[in-house]
């Protein structure tokens, strides 16, 4: 039976996207080549055929599309890393917290000892929520904003 295939980028797709966020577009023996520079040794790059295969799947999952260019095809990222890192997190909020940002808010800080300025972030962070939620925000820095009459 075939296994089903993730949403989420798997390792070896995770390390292909950032080869191809970084080049914006490459050929597989390019995205080959930049693999085996980044490996601790060049025996450890993947095969040809292994990325080849790896970038179909990655075009099928929607994060990559393909032109043509001579005999070659060149690829190129549909999905950047922030969209990724979305679909990851929404995915690991799904599977796990059954949808809850505030159960894994609850986990990460029940289980990391955050320092103050870690806090801090996290208070700016809640504090831009709370404020992008209130339909009496008014968008941009204070001292941005004009005074109402």
């Amino acid at each position: 039976m075939a296994r089903r295939q993730s949403p989420a980028l798997t390792d070896a797709e995770l390390r292909i996207m950032r080869a191809l966020w970084e080049r914006r577009r490459a050929t597989v023996s390019e995205v080959v080549t930049a693999l085996g520079a980044s490996e601790t040794s060049a025996s450890n790059a993947p095969a040809y055929n292994t990325v080849l295969t790896m970038l179909t799947i990655l075009e099928r999952k929607g994060y990559v599309t393909h032109e043509k260019d001579g005999r070659a095809f060149v690829y190129s990222p549909v999905v950047d890393g922030s969209q990724a890192r979305r679909r990851a997190l929404t995915h690991l909020l799904a599977r796990f917290f059954d949808g809850s940002p505030e159960l894994l808010v609850l986990d990460l800080l029940g289980h990391d000892r955050p320092d103050d300025a870690q806090r801090q972030r996290v208070r700016e962070l809640l504090q831009h929520a709370a404020e992008q939620a209130d339909p009496r925000h008014e968008p941009g820095p204070p001292h941005c904003r004009e005074a109402k009459s």
